[in-house]
């Protein structure tokens, strides 16, 4: 079940949960992707991360997530530092990401997609049973309306596949979740749904970190937004305490200072 809601906790440098950056920098060759980035997201928190293209926001996406290794700085999760050398590394750290492109197989149903590298087994052979019941009652308590969990990820709407692919990472369990563009290819329905799936990651405790172009979005659903700039962090500001005037002036450097 959906736990009830808990505190939206400000994230500090005391946090033991959650996750934290501290002095990240990333190059490519002569490009500096990432310049001594600092991030904080506390548990139970969403942190919007904005900036124009070009800002260092995939980057330091595919850092968090282990695609990148940073030349410099720390990575703390759940108050131990961690080195990712891969994905992997990461998701057994307790992170989730969503990637823009999702990673979904679109030849493979519902079911079999949510469970992707997690197969229930019986014995030798994947418990295709349990899947498919598993998933429907997860997909139900979220309001997921998805006809048939044997339905190719292939025959579904965009925006079915965007929120399959964000039920994914509330079903395994991590408690600090990434989301590229949650809202990027969706109608207005489908984004309120997404909305509201992020907001119950929240809710269970986890620390979100979403990446968006979406201000209407951001400001519906986030408590902070950290604004990313030519590969460093212009300014981080709480939802309650700013408006899109300002995050858009950082966003193009009208507005200086952090």
């Amino acid at each position: 079940m959906i736990a009830e809601a808990v505190p939206h906790h400000q994230a500090t440098g005391s946090n033991a949960g959650g996750l934290s950056l501290a002095g990240i920098s990333k190059s490519f060759g002569q490009v500096q992707a990432l310049t001594d980035v600092d991030l904080e997201v506390a548990p139970g928190e969403i942190l919007a991360v904005v900036g124009d293209n070009g800002a260092g926001k995939s980057t330091l996406i595919k850092t968090i997530s282990g695609v990148h290794r940073p030349d410099t700085g720390t990575i703390v999760v759940n108050g131990e530092a961690r080195q990712f050398r891969s994905p992997a590394d990461a998701r057994q750290a307790g992170i989730a990401t969503v990637f823009q492109d999702l990673a979904l197989v679109e030849v493979l149903d519902v079911a079999t997609n949510m469970y992707i590298g997690q197969l229930p087994r019986r014995g030798w052979f994947v418990d295709r049973g349990r899947m498919e019941r598993e998933t429907r009652s997860f997909l139900n308590e979220l309001k997921v309306t998805v006809k048939s969990v044997r339905t190719p990820i292939g025959m579904l709407s965009g925006g079915q596949r965007q929120i399959v692919a964000i039920a994914r990472a509330m079903r395994t369990g991590a408690n600090v979740i990434l989301l590229d563009e949650p809202t990027a290819a969706l109608g207005v329905r489908e984004t309120a749904h997404a909305a509201n799936l992020i907001r119950s990651l929240r809710d269970r405790g986890c620390a979100v970190i979403c990446i968006s172009h979406d201000m209407g979005f951001v400001f519906d659903v986030a408590d902070r937004v950290q604004v990313m700039r030519l590969g460093r962090v212009a300014g981080v500001r709480s939802i309650s305490q700013t408006d899109r005037n300002e995050v858009i002036s950082l966003i193009t450097g009208a507005s200086d200072g952090k």
